[in-house]
Formats: C-alpha cells, sequence, structure tokens
C-alpha cells in the first residue's frame, strides 16, 4: 500500500524522519500512522545502540541556577560533531540535563561511576537487614540486588526517572536524542551546588 504525502508529512512532523524513511515505515504499518511511528522509534534505536561506542569530543557545558539562586547545575554534555552541538534539539538535552540534576541531586552519571567501596557498603547494609530473615540464600542476594538497583536509581543520573515523563529513565531521553541526530551522545561530568551545602 502507497503512503499519501499528508500521511508521510504528519509522520515526518510527529518524527523527524527523513521523507523516505516515512514513506517506508507507512507501508510497512500499512498506513496506520501510529504504527509508522513505532517502526521508526524502533529502528532509531537500533540505529542509536550501534553509535554509542563513537568518539564524543564536542558538545555544550550547560548552565543552571534555580529562581530563588540557591541551587546551581553545570553539565558537560558531549557528541561527535560541533554541528550537532549547535541544533535546537542538542541544546534542548542539555537544558533538560540540567534539571533533571537540580531537581533530583545525583551523585553520579552512571553504576560505573560509583566508587567500588561505596557499592561493597551498600551490599553490606543490605546483607545486614537481611541477616535474622529465613529466606533461602539466593531470594536474599535477589532482595540485595533489587535494592541496588533502586540505589543506582536514586543517585546516578542515567538511572533516575526523567523528571518530565517519569515512566522514562534519563537514559532512555539521551538514547532517544542519539536516535534523532544521528550522533554519539554522552554525559561526560556534572555538579550541582546548593548553598551552605559541602560538595563531595
Amino acid at each position: 500500500m502507497s503512503a499519501t504525502a499528508k500521511e508521510v508529512f504528519e509522520l515526518r512532523n510527529r518524527t523527524g524522519a527523513g521523507v523516505m524513511d516515512c514513506k517506508k515505515a507507512l507501508e510497512e504499518a500499512g498506513g496506520d500512522v501510529e504504527k509508522a511511528c513505532d517502526i521508526l522509534r524502533r529502528k532509531g534505536l537500533e540505529t542509536a545502540a550501534k553509535k554509542q561506542g563513537r568518539v564524543t569530543q564536542e558538545g555544550l557545558i550547560g548552565a543552571y541556577v534555580h529562581t530563588d539562586g540557591k541551587i546551581g547545575v553545570l553539565v558537560e554534555v558531549n557528541c561527535e560533531t560541533d554541528f550537532v552541538a549547535r541544533t535546537d534539539e542538542f541544546r534542548y538535552l542539555v537544558k533538560e540535563l540540567t534539571l533533571q540534576v537540580a531537581a533530583q541531586a545525583p551523585r553520579w552519571v552512571a553504576p560505573e561511576d560509583v566508587p567500588e567501596e561505596i557499592r561493597k557498603k551498600e551490599e553490606e547494609i543490605y546483607q545486614e537487614q537481611l541477616k535474622d530473615s529465613n529466606k533461602p540464600a539466593e531470594v536474599k542476594q535477589k532482595i540485595v540486588e533489587g535494592k541496588l538497583k533502586k540505589f543506582f536509581e536514586d543517585n546516578c543520573l542515567l538511572e533516575q526517572a526523567y523528571i518530565r515523563e517519569p515512566e522514562k529513565k534519563v537514559k532512555d531521553l539521551i538514547t532517544e536524542t542519539i536516535a534523532k541526530l544521528g550522533e554519539n551522545i554522552v554525559v561526560r561530568r556534572f555538579v550541582r551546588y546548593k548553598l551552605g551545602e559541602d560538595n563531595e
């Protein structure tokens, strides 16, 4: 089934995908715009996954100071080219990440950035909490892993629920932007200052 120009235009507006990609997706979806959106999203995310190993040396440093002047944030976000760094989509992502850091106060970018001694200490605390439980060892281990996962979700920026769409993680927002812009994007580092608090 051939897609009409109106359907292609609508899909292009909604997804930002190229004309030919929209046409193919609509044909594959039998003219169903919603299904075509899903097809494009899936393809975009697959492409994004392939791009995640690529070198990122361009980008922006985003800054945010809360209206009361008591919280300030700097976030460095890298991409592959200066061209992408200047796009509205990339700038929007950087701005959203500064707001996320201001609102949710993560301590690290990703779980792999959590120092080993802190990770071990957390595990020990969870194991201590379960010490008197009669549960089998493998069940206790699963509970510890679940609590550790929750710890990462609370403290690591990429694992946090995105403040505007809590059903989505911050890393999903970044992956969607990679799919749209066609370049790898990496959050390099951030710092969050709160008046009167020492930074770790």
